[in-house]
């Protein structure tokens, strides 16, 4: 269990248990977690303890050491024992999760990182660097791309039985089980700007410059802003075209809303 557990540090005294729990969502599913200050006084910083199910998102969140929680940086390193850390009054957190979600530890590190610059977020290029470096390494985007294709190939076999059309429409329960992937895909992946975003995973010579891309186009996806290269088909080979846009808002958005 200790190896599924981050120890956190430096937390401004300002930023609450759920702003915690928000940002460290992004990697993966929380089984537990305690927010405590450091000491009595009313400014003092405060520090935390995230025990995740799956060690994978531990390592995740490792990533995120030094980087911009509410108004300070954040130091983030392996915890040794969880008990030591974690005492009773370590919150349960109640797994959610839609039947056919993919599983945040299942997504690309550099997936993830783009989800965090999308919601405001501010991670430094080290963090981006590495993320990147770990999906080189282990083959992340690879099995992440092969379940979307899973998925796909499910649902789409499915209409085709039913006689819909070619217009790319979904029953409800798909379009439900693509909401749980995430609010950045399009309802099928064979859509012209669902080849776009498996591309850009597909690739794995990206530099940090198409990080912040990607997040930017995320950022507008999330908020139903289309551009008019969106139905233009991209080779998922191909680097992706992406238009300058205003970076995202500050204040970070919950990753399940």
């Amino acid at each position: 269990m200790s190896h599924s557990t981050v120890h956190v540090s430096g937390i401004s005294a300002t930023t609450s248990e759920k702003e915690v729990r928000d940002f460290f969502s992004f990697c993966g599913k929380i089984v537990s977690l305690s927010v405590t200050p450091i000491s009595g006084e009313a400014d003092a910083k405060q520090s935390a303890t995230v025990t995740f199910e799956k060690e994978a998102a531990a390592k995740t969140a490792l990533l995120l050491d030094q980087t911009q929680l509410g108004t300070s940086a954040v130091h983030v390193e392996a915890a040794s024992n969880i008990d030591d850390l974690a005492g009773p009054s370590a919150s349960e957190v109640e797994a959610k999760g839609e039947e056919h979600e993919i599983a945040q530890e299942d997504k690309p590190r550099s997936r993830i990182v783009a989800e965090y610059l999308a919601h405001g977020y501010v991670l430094s290029d080290n963090a981006i660097t590495r993320a990147i470096d770990l999906d080189q390494k282990h083959g992340f985007s690879k099995r992440f791309t092969t379940a979307l294709g899973d998925f796909d190939k499910k649902f789409n076999a499915t209409e085709r039985a039913k006689g819909l059309d070619a217009n790319y429409q979904i029953s409800e329960k798909a379009a439900t089980g693509w909401r749980g992937l995430g609010h950045y895909f399009e309802k099928a992946i064979s859509h012209p700007s669902g080849q776009k975003l498996r591309g850009f995973y597909t690739q794995t010579d990206k530099q940090i410059r198409d990080i912040h891309n990607e997040a930017r186009r995320l950022a507008d996806l999330k908020q139903g802003k289309t551009d008019s290269s969106a139905t233009e088909p991209v080779a998922a080979s191909e680097p992706v075209a992406v238009p300058s846009q205003p970076e995202a808002a500050a204040a970070p958005v919950d990753p399940k809303a």
